[in-house]
């Protein structure tokens, strides 16, 4: 007899009821695809912000002691041979691009210095995995602009915008210098410290200087995990933390922990986190995720309100079957129930098409916002079905106190 009931009141309020499965569909759509997008997005956003810079500086240990206690610049350095290791780290995956670096000063023929560095534009090397991986400032910085061509060999050089404005120089012109010369491929705009720059490969420069297979430093993006109380603790000393603080600082991508294991791997090195980068990368991940929970709040809140109104006006309209039906013997519990029932199948259908519409939405935002597709994850299927049911539920209070206050000899007479 109830589902007799339920049945042929959602075949008589059939346009009701579609339209409180629409409301539902759209809102449980809209939440399920921000909920997608936000748990996928930390590895979307940090993948963007890699695109601007390196957010680890690996340098000789000594030198990083002298410069931060006394400020001098000391002439120590790293193994180039050493630079395959970086990708041997736990967090090896995490590690997008890296690309190492060799400051100098070349003195022109003129008799004036400029200052240069040597690094790697798009080396090709052959990992101690055997794997072979094309890496170097292209991959890494790829908001500088080239007029003209990265360098093709040792005798291409690549020279920064107000550098080559001071020089008169232009793409094409030869640059001679005290034992050498090298030829013009590109002029550099990066906003930076390179914009005064000549930049050649790495190779050049270690025969200017004549240290053979030696850097100065090297510059490594990698995708990190927003620090918190524990990465900051460890920042400070890793050594102060306790044992299970330690593994779990240690697995977890923060980058002070990408930043020791590099540590660990490269012979007398240091390795610093950019602060600044570093930070700024959480502050975004954390508001790019508040503004999707906000989305997924507002959607619902709306949602409810929609139910709440097109629930209440189906009560009105039924106020004397409902009336006849209390006045026949049935309970409030039973009326609350019947009408519930007939509400969580029209919404229970209404989720499952938002759902599904839902996936392909994900995929939209992240394809058109980020370039790349997201990953339905599994966790948000049980916790938008359980979004909905206080929906519904919310949405039906106002629909469940005209019920509690129905009179049924007041609805019957027409009142």
């Amino acid at each position: 007899m109830f589902w007799q009931m339920v049945k042929g009141a959602l075949i008589r309020q059939k346009n009701r009821f579609a339209l409180i499965a629409l409301t539902v569909a759209l809102g449980v759509s809209l939440a399920a695809a921000m909920l997608n997008v936000m748990f996928d997005v930390g590895d979307k956003v940090n993948q963007e912000l890699k695109a601007y810079g390196a957010n680890i500086t690996v340098t000789p240990k000594n030198s990083a002691l002298l410069k931060d206690v006394y400020g001098l610049e000391a002439h120590e350095y790293l193994n180039e041979s050493d630079l395959g290791k970086i990708k041997t780290i736990f967090w090896t995956n995490n590690i997008v691009a890296f690309a190492p670096k060799l400051d100098g000063e070349l003195t022109l023929v003129d008799g004036s210095k400029i200052p240069a560095a040597g690094t790697w534009f798009n080396h090709e090397m052959t990992l101690p995995t055997g794997e072979t991986l094309s890496i170097g400032v292209v991959e890494m910085k790829s908001w500088w602009k080239i007029d003209g061509s990265y360098p093709a060999n040792d005798t291409e050089a690549l020279i920064g915008q107000k550098l080559a404005a001071e020089k008169n120089l232009h793409v094409g012109d030869t640059l001679k210098y005290t034992g050498g010369e090298f030829k013009i491929s590109g002029i550099l705009s990066g906003g930076g410290d390179e914009d005064n720059q000549l930049l050649v490969n790495l190779s050049a420069m270690q025969k200017i200087l004549n240290v053979p297979g030696k850097i100065g430093s090297i510059e490594v993006s990698a995708i990190t995990t927003p620090e918190n109380d524990l990465a900051r603790k460890a920042a400070a000393n890793p050594d102060l933390l306790s044992q299970q603080e330690k593994e779990i600082w240690y697995c977890t991508a923060y980058v002070s922990a990408i930043a020791y294991q590099i540590e660990e791997v490269i012979a007398n090195s240091s390795a610093r986190p950019v602060r600044q980068i570093a930070e700024s990368e959480g502050k975004i991940l954390e508001k790019t995720q508040l503004l999707m929970l906000l989305i997924t709040a507002l959607s619902l809140l709306s949602t409810a309100l929609g139910v709440s109104n097109l629930v209440s006006a189906n009560i009105m309209e039924r106020s004397r079957e409902l009336g006849l039906l209390k006045a026949i013997g049935a309970t409030n519990l039973g009326v609350i129930l019947l009408v519930l029932t007939e509400i969580f199948i029209a919404g229970g259908v209404g989720g499952i098409l938002g759902y599904a519409v839902s996936l392909g939405l994900a995929q939209v935002i992240g394809t058109t916002v980020f370039g790349s597709a997201i990953v339905n994850n599994s966790a948000v299927l049980p916790i938008v079905s359980v979004l909905m049911v206080v929906v519904l539920l919310v949405g039906s209070l106002p629909a469940i106190r005209m019920l509690l206050s129905l009179q049924p000899a007041e609805v019957l007479h027409g009142r």
